[in-house]
């Protein structure tokens, strides 16, 4: 989870509300400056900082003796975040079957040729018909990259290495691909910096000859501040309709960078987690101030298990959870499906109060090295053996064992961590006779997976 620092220091200044039973102005200012401190040692933008902290006493000035003094400044501290992330205008939507247009402009270094791969991406695995352009002609090397990047992702690329002209190569490249009926059509261009007034000529070239449906400015998380003009800089410039942030994660001035969106007035789409293609995090403001200040995301985590898993197909096997009949075979199908959510780091955060717990805790690596051995280890195991209709005596352990090429030691753990779910799993799942909606199916879900995850966080 991004700027961990950030939601630990505001956490440890509401704490303060906890050890004191008087609620008075000294106090509540003296929680606003502890807040004020932590937003602007995260770097976002002193504006920003004395806008949300005025708002929170203007609110807090009736506030009542019995009213639960760390909750009521613990929202409001999540409605002023969310209401600086948020400008209320709502990103372009890719319109199906038809061409959209899509370019990318930022700062060179900013992440801006990976980003536009992983959104091509993103989109495809979506079942959208995803396609490259490279409009790049400044930099040395950029055509051989998106090529490259393009063929690992499988998406289908054009460039031309012998046109000097940026306009012409992307004039071509939409035509070309519009022919092809392709319906997400991506622009890379060159990097560039306000101060180089051609570059900036050019981008609006660009976008004046190809008139793209969303321009998405990539801007680099690090930058801080120094974010705040170049983000102004390129919006007066082109018509900048969304944001993707990257290289955002545990950087002390990532504040910095969610501030200088704020003042776009564009909203943040995409957040770029890591260097993998699959590392595009959607962005949601209330989601991801949740989730800073360690309180999760229980509709994000509702939408996150709804995408991969079929529960109409699993019903059966929910209800055989749900009283208590946690199978070998069931445990393997929520490894699988822990596996296709992506980062478990950010599923994790969506639980309330395990961003602190996951952190010092194995890595994620790890823990996805773990389930990977316990499939092979269950791969191995029978039908019988996985429904739990036939006991595992000491010799079908042996077999287990060699047959996935895994210590005996490995086979029993997995076999006591079945059975520990199983318990407590009937504890926390209470009968489905009476649930019929799917919402109320999807939540039981939610909690399995849940104590699934905790044990995966826990060091061995």
């Amino acid at each position: 989870m991004v700027l961990n620092d950030l939601g630990k220091k505001i956490n440890d200044a509401l704490s303060n509300l906890n050890k004191d039973y008087h609620f008075d102005k000294q106090l509540l200012n003296k929680v606003l400056k502890d807040i004020q401190l932590a937003l602007l040692q995260s770097d976002i933008n002193v504006k920003y900082v004395k806008q949300l902290s005025d708002n929170i006493l203007q609110k807090c000035n009736n506030i009542e003796e019995a009213v639960n003094k760390k909750k009521l400044i613990q929202q409001l501290v999540v409605q002023e975040l969310t209401k600086m992330l948020d400008p209320k205008k709502q990103p372009f939507s890719l319109k199906s079957g038809k061409p959209n247009v899509v370019m990318f402009v930022g700062l060179q270094g900013a992440g801006k040729t990976t980003t536009c791969a992983k959104y091509a991406n993103y989109w495809k695995k979506k079942g959208w018909r995803t396609c490259l352009i490279c409009a790049d002609t400044f930099r040395a090397g950029a055509f051989d990259q998106l090529q490259q990047i393009a063929t690992k992702i499988r998406i289908p690329f054009y460039g031309n290495r012998t046109e000097t002209d940026p306009v012409a190569i992307a004039i071509e490249g939409v035509k070309t691909f519009q022919k092809q009926n392709f319906e997400v059509i991506i622009i890379d261009t060159s990097g560039r910096h306000m101060q180089e007034s051609e570059l900036f000529d050019e981008m609006k070239q660009i976008y004046s000859a190809v008139c793209p449906n969303e321009c998405i400015f990539v801007m680099d998380g690090s930058n801080g501040q120094a974010c705040l003009n170049q983000a102004q800089a390129f919006k007066k410039a082109v018509d900048v309709g969304s944001v993707i942030i990257t290289k955002l994660d545990g950087h002390s001035k990532g504040g910095g960078a969610l501030s200088a969106v704020a003042a776009t007035e564009s909203p943040i789409i995409f957040l770029g987690t890591g260097e993998h293609f699959d590392d595009l995090e959607t962005f949601k403001a209330e989601s991801f101030v949740k989730r800073l200040l360690g309180l999760g995301d229980f509709k994000g985590m509702i939408e996150t298990v709804s995408e991969v898993i079929d529960l109409e197909s699993q019903q059966q096997n929910i209800k055989q959870i749900a009283k208590g009949q946690f199978t070998l075979r069931a445990l393997q199908q929520n490894y699988k499906s822990i596996l296709k959510m992506g980062s478990l780091n950010q599923f994790m955060s969506m639980i309330p109060g395990m961003q602190n717990i996951i952190q010092g805790q194995i890595s994620e690596k790890e823990q996805i090295n773990k389930i990977k051995k316990s499939l092979t280890i269950m791969d191995s195991m029978s039908n019988d053996e996985l429904d739990g209709i036939t006991q595992i005596t000491q010799k079908q352990l042996f077999r287990i064992s060699k047959g996935s090429g895994q210590p005996i030691e490995n086979v029993k753990l997995l076999i006591d961590e079945q059975k520990t779910f199983a318990k407590t799993l009937k504890k926390i799942m209470p009968s489905m006779k009476d649930s019929d909606s799917k919402t109320k199916r999807n939540a039981k879900k939610v909690d399995g997976i849940n104590d699934l995850l905790q044990n995966l966080f826990k060091k061995q």
